[in-house]
């Protein structure tokens, strides 16, 4: 893969991560011109880019946040 080649392939990359490696290689043949074919996910891996998802992560309010304390003062004084 050429230079210009990496260049297109980063910057179609971070103006659109919700993409395959396929539909990017789709884009970069159609609209550049450039035969790409397995070579996307292995020059995406070269550049630091990796296909992981974010860890989900539970949204927690102010009262969430109070409830295990309040609950945890109020049994503070249970017995075995």
């Amino acid at each position: 893969m050429t230079e210009q080649g990496q260049r297109m392939l980063k910057h179609t990359v971070r103006r659109s991560r919700q993409l395959s490696a396929e539909s990017i290689a789709k884009y970069l043949q159609t609209s550049c011109g450039l035969k790409i074919s397995t070579t996307v996910r292995r020059e995406l891996h070269r550049m630091g880019f990796h296909g992981r998802a974010a860890p989900s992560k539970p949204y927690i309010t102010k009262c969430n946040a109070k409830r295990p304390m309040q609950w945890c003062k109020s049994c503070h004084y249970w017995t075995l």
